[in-house]
This record gives structure tokens, C-alpha cells and sequence, in this order.
């Protein structure tokens, strides 16, 4: 039984309302020794509590897409297929202009209208097996467009989180259709890759050899899956990659390390010391944790990279990282650090989405 279908939720919602009724009918007809009844009766009030943070948890997973499935739920699901050291550049010596094309399957996806599509991908070079999802912007499919190619921005959801969450907890396509068909948001294809890779570990997007090559899954594989099969340039001044939390750590780091693939970076409610972070693979080595944090990344740069980064959130909560960032910033690289009201949630990150998306059509793009 799916864990983010109809007939759980419904199941969910039939056990919580038998754990209500059966105690108001069988209370007082509990029979036995004292201790009997009194065990049978913490029973029915355990199995009412359990049941009713159940059904919560069913109902807020169901809207914001946190867990995919059991797998991710429980942190039994295999995404990595292998892990070799693949290097500074995270090519493993290959050449991504040299390898075969791509070519995907896309079906859509349930709750989310035709337009947002989902396949599985089997990155060749980052040794990541998982699920893509693409939503194609409205001009797409106009005549007028039809020799056209389009910017795209990378969308990166934080921990826990699917690729779904972009759309379904964060409405990121609810919000920007409507700009894009008006002119005020330049006309993006949205890619949001699995981004839960070793159980429920965030990888900070890195390299790790022998668990997991994160960075070449995002920043490689999806990239070169989007331009085989879609209307879309490899050059790194059409693409852009955004994040919110962990996914905005990310964000920022993987345009920091490769200005050849990505001109921008939106970090909403990021942070510099990928430490920050409980679940965090890097972390777990100090001298990892030092390295990947992004002021160091940036300091350790050989030039100053042709990136622009936004840095928004709280004071606390993405604000000053984004302060610090700026700070060590020299040109070409540029950093806007913006302070908002709001917390560390979707409704947040959502309502940022048109002043964010409408920066990042005047760097990003179309080919």
C-alpha cells in the first residue's frame, strides 16, 4: 500500500476513528483481575494516540511530499548503484559530450496536472538510479516556440524532501505559470531530481566516493538527461539551480564549483557550514565539513567563478550566511543577500518565488 496513496489515508483515517469510538463502548465492559483491565485500557489509549499522530502525518505528507514511499520513510530505498572516485570535475575522465544520447520515458504525475512529468533515470556517470521530475513552461508547446530552446533552473528540495515537494508543498508551477504567461518570469523548464540518495542522510550534494556521487548526479547526469530530450542548451548561461534549506546549501555550492554548468544559484533559507545540517554525510568528517563549507569553497576557488548568487531568509535562518558570502565575494562572482519576513516552511519559500525567479530571468538566459 502506498504510502502517499488514497487507500492508506483512508485506512489512517478508519483506525483513528475506531480507536475513538471503541473505548466509549467497551470501557466499562473490560472484564479480569484489576491490573488486566487496567493494561487493556492503556492499550485502547495508546492505540488512539498512535493512530491520531498517524493520520496527521499521513495528511501533511500527502500536501507537502516529504516522503515519496516506505523506502524513503524508513531509509531502505537503494538510489545508488555505485560510487567510483570520479575526480576534481566529477567526470571520472569521461567527456559528456562523447557519451551516448539519453533518450527517457515520462509519464505524468499523479495530483499534479499533465504538465509535470516524471521518469527514472539511471545516471551513467554518477552511479544514481532515481526519479526525475520536468515541467515544461506554457509556451513549450506554442507554434510560435516551436525552434526554440529554453533556460532551466535545477530545483533541489531540502531534507526530507522529494522532487515533488517543489511542486506539490512549495506550488512552484502554480505560482510561476501564470508570471511566465505574462512576461514578468522568463519562460524556465523546472527539473527537481530525487535528492534523497542514502537512506535519509543528506548528501550536501557532494562526491563521497564509495557512498555516494551526488554532485555528478545533479550537476552531470540530470543536466545531460534535460538537454537530450528537451528543448535545451548545455551552456551554463541557461541554467540556474535553486534550493530551499538543505536544498539551498546545495544549490549555492553546486554553482560555486561549477560556473561551466550553472550561471546562477536561488538559496532560500540556506547556510554556509554544511553542519547545519543533522543528517549531513559531509559533516560526519571534520575536515569534509570544513571543506565543503561554502565560504571556504569560494575563498579555495582558483578565480574568483562567474556565478551570481541569491542568499534569502530570516537573520538567522539564511540571512547572514548570505552577509558572509557577500563579503568575500570578488567579481565576477556576485552575491544579493535579502532579509524576509517568514519561517522555515514552504508557505515561505513559496511566496518568494516571484521576486526570486524574476531575478534570476535577467541572468539566466535563453539559449
Amino acid at each position: 500500500m502506498s504510502l502517499t496513496g488514497t487507500p492508506f489515508f483512508v485506512t489512517a483515517i478508519a483506525l483513528t476513528a475506531i480507536a475513538v469510538v471503541l473505548p466509549l463502548a467497551v470501557w466499562s465492559k473490560v472484564r479480569g483481575p484489576a491490573v488486566v483491565r487496567t493494561f487493556v485500557r492503556a492499550l485502547m489509549v495508546v492505540f488512539a494516540q498512535v493512530t491520531a499522530v498517524a493520520v496527521v502525518f499521513v495528511a501533511v505528507n500527502r500536501a507537502e511530499h516529504f516522503y515519496a514511499s516506505w523506502g524513503d520513510l524508513f531509509g531502505t530505498g537503494k538510489y545508488v548503484t555505485a560510487a567510483p572516485d570520479l575526480g576534481p570535475d566529477g567526470l571520472g575522465g569521461k567527456k559528456v559530450e562523447e557519451a551516448p544520447k539519453v533518450k527517457q520515458q515520462f509519464q505524468p504525475v499523479e495530483g499534479l496536472g499533465g504538465r509535470v512529468q516524471k521518469t527514472e533515470l539511471d545516471g551513467k556517470i554518477s552511479g544514481v538510479k532515481g526519479d526525475v521530475m520536468v515541467w515544461l513552461p506554457p509556451q513549450y508547446d506554442d507554434p510560435a516556440y516551436k525552434d526554440k530552446k529554453f533556460p532551466v533552473v535545477e530545483l533541489i528540495p531540502g531534507i526530507p524532501g522529494t522532487g515533488k515537494s517543489w511542486f506539490q508543498g512549495v506550488k512552484a508551477h502554480e505560482v510561476l505559470e501564470p508570471l511566465m504567461k505574462s512576461g514578468k518570469v522568463q519562460p524556465f523548464i523546472l527539473v527537481s531530481p530525487r535528492a534523497m540518495l542514502v537512506g535519509n542522510g543528506d548528501t550536501g550534494c557532494a562526491n563521497i566516493p564509495g557512498k555516494v556521487n551526488a554532485d555528478s548526479w545533479f550537476s552531470v547526469d540530470v543536466r545531460k538527461m534535460v538537454v537530450d530530450n528537451f528543448r535545451a542548451s548545455e551552456e551554463a548561461r541557461t541554467w540556474g539551480v535553486a534550493g530551499y534549506s538543505a536544498g539551498a546549501y546545495c544549490a549555492a555550492k553546486l554553482a560555486i564549483l561549477h560556473p561551466d554548468r550553472y550561471s546562477a544559484a536561488v538559496s532560500l533559507s540556506g547556510y554556509n557550514d554544511p553542519g547545519q545540517e543533522p543528517s549531513s554525510l559531509v559533516a560526519q568528517d571534520p575536515q569534509l565539513r570544513t571543506t565543503h563549507n561554502l565560504k571556504n569553497l569560494l575563498k579555495a576557488a582558483p578565480t574568483p567563478p562567474a556565478v551570481s548568487l541569491w542568499m534569502s531568509g530570516a537573520e538567522q535562518d539564511g540571512y547572514l550566511s548570505g552577509m558572509d558570502l557577500k563579503g568575500l565575494a570578488q567579481k565576477p562572482t556576485a552575491v544579493h543577500a535579502e532579509k524576509v519576513v517568514g519561517g522555515h516552511n514552504l508557505e515561505s519559500w513559496s511566496k518568494q518565488l516571484p521576486q526570486t525567479f524574476g531575478w534570476l530571468s535577467g541572468i539566466v538566459k535563453a539559449p
